[in-house]
């Protein structure tokens, strides 16, 4: 099984990044897929402290994030900063992007192959 790289779900709602975990996890069971949503008093935002949190605790020493909006993406690249794992920011549409890559970690796709198929799915600048 292809154990290289884990994903991060990053949203601004807990019940989001958890829902879609639950979604992830029907087409990649041996991917590890951890979250990071919410505040820690259950609101809207997000949280360099859950970020790094969930970074740290990971087996994985490579980490494909996906975020729901902005300012999730700068508690990541803060968190990233952090830590001496390789942590992937990927500017994809959240919940497509994370399905992608999910699916073809679960079919052991070469991880430069998945992200060539993530292309589409890339927010152009």
């Amino acid at each position: 099984m292809n154990k290289q790289a884990a994903l991060l779900l990053v949203s601004h709602v807990e019940g989001i990044a958890e829902g879609l975990k639950e979604l992830l996890i029907q087409v990649a069971t041996d991917v590890t897929i951890i979250t990071a949503g919410g505040l820690d008093d259950g609101s809207v935002g997000t949280s360099f402290d859950r970020i790094s949190a969930a970074i740290t605790d990971c087996e994985s020493n490579t980490i494909w994030c996906f975020y729901d909006l902005g300012s999730a993406k700068m508690n990541l690249e803060i968190a990233a900063e952090t830590t001496d794992k390789e942590v992937m920011i990927l500017d994809a549409a959240f919940v497509e992007g994370a399905y992608t890559a999910a699916s073809l970690l679960q079919a052991e796709v070469k991880l430069d192959e998945i992200m060539q198929q993530l292309s589409p799915l890339m927010v152009k600048n």
